[in-house]
């Protein structure tokens, strides 16, 4: 017979058991479910090396969207976000503009012309090369004239690896596009020495050869590049614009995505 004090023993010890192979199958649970966690952010991490390796940048109709080119595993900048460093944009509305054609050629390839972005952080000028990309200068000439760039959001900062800022985009998504393509130019300048597109170019963002549109980016500090992208200007003033912008980092903290700073375009102008 069990007497009442072995068997509140028994149901105690039994009790125990219980708990300690609860505890043991939560146990083995939760190391499964991190064994899952950490091959998914291996494959995630890899993938996001991989897209850094191939130094891609995105632009019209492409096929690999910009934002999601991740730069590196070790983020650069904390996504926290402090102050914007920039004024409220003008009023007016971004015009939704798109043409079947490439505009017909009517710059002067001997002549110089000037890209003025009147924008929400400050001016930034840009001196545009008619002789060695004509197409690309003649295209922003025109979509300049229409207003197509007037009160769009400057939609991309990279700050690890590559240091650029995307511009160019109405959509502020990166697929915007005016409708049409433009071949790539000048991709043998000798500036893009040692797969590097220097401090102060001015290029295009493209989906791939031949595909560049009006997206384009400026590059405020040395960025390893492959020469893919049409470089068609420089900058010559508002350096310490791009630094501003930079410096308040952008919306990821991994160093790939929307910038801190509300950088709009309030007005773009080409002048001869």
């Amino acid at each position: 017979m069990v007497n009442n004090d072995q068997r509140r023993r028994q149901l105690a010890r039994e009790k125990f058991e219980r708990q300690q192979l609860r505890r043991a199958a939560a146990k083995r649970k939760s190391r499964r479910r991190n064994a899952v966690i950490a091959s998914a952010l291996a494959v995630v991490l890899a993938a996001g090396a991989a897209a850094f390796a191939t130094g891609s940048l995105g632009g019209d109709d492409k096929k690999d969207d910009s934002k999601d080119t991740v730069a590196d595993s070790t983020p650069s900048a904390s996504p926290s976000k402090g102050p914007d460093p920039c004024k409220k944009p003008a009023a007016g509305a971004i015009k939704k503009l798109s043409y079947k054609k490439e505009p017909a050629l009517t710059i002067d390839k001997s002549a110089a012309y000037t890209m003025k972005l009147q924008t929400t952080c400050g001016d930034i000028t840009l001196g545009l090369d008619a002789a060695k990309a004509p197409r690309t200068v003649n295209s922003f000439n025109f979509l300049a004239s229409k207003g197509y760039f007037d009160h769009t959001k400057c939609h991309r900062l990279t700050t690890n690896g590559i240091f650029v800022l995307q511009c160019g985009d109405p959509t502020a998504q990166g697929s915007g596009t005016p409708g049409y393509k433009l071949p790539d130019e000048n991709l043998k300048d000798p500036k893009l020495k040692g797969g590097v597109y220097p401090a102060g170019t001015v290029a295009m963002a493209n989906a791939g050869p031949g595909t560049g549109g009006s997206q384009f980016f400026l590059v405020y500090q040395d960025s390893k590049l492959p020469a893919n992208y049409t470089p068609f200007g420089t900058i010559k003033g508002g350096q310490d614009v791009l630094k501003k912008i930079a410096g308040a980092g952008e919306a990821t903290g991994q160093g790939d995505g929307a910038p801190n700073a509300t950088v709009v375009i309030d007005k773009a102008t080409v002048t001869k």
